[in-house]
């Protein structure tokens, strides 16, 4: 019985870690390309390669994290199996928060040397 609640937590838990890591990239990146195309004007080119590869480090280093977690021990019954889960997911949600405002202070912080450079080119 055991095996077998363990198998239905990962069933469980893997897809909603895989979409809940789709649905944030997605929306961050989506949005990102704005702030690419402030950090490199008139580089369309380089602002959606550079947003290309921050999505692919997003994807590896949050299904990653997701899989190195993975590990469920000691479950007995079905309250358990919630246990778990809400544990593994709710988890898992701070981990893609955090990285989702990492990403946010990297993109902020990448218009805002562009700018900086940007001033120091005019003066």
């Amino acid at each position: 019985m055991q095996t077998n609640l363990i198998v239905i937590a990962y069933f469980i838990y893997l897809p909603v870690a895989l979409i809940l890591t789709w649905y944030v990239a997605r929306a961050l990146f989506r949005n990102s390309i704005v702030y690419m195309k402030d950090i490199f004007p008139s580089r369309d080119d380089v602002a959606g390669a550079t947003n290309s590869l921050f999505r692919i480090g997003f994807y590896l280093l949050n299904i990653g994290f997701a899989l190195y977690i993975l590990k469920i021990d000691n479950i007995n019954n079905v309250q358990n199996v919630i246990e778990v889960l809400s544990y593994k997911i709710g988890g898992f949600s701070v981990y893609l928060g955090v990285m989702l405002f990492l990403n946010m202070y990297l993109f902020f912080r990448g218009r805002k040397v562009a700018k900086q450079s940007a001033l120091k080119h005019i003066a």
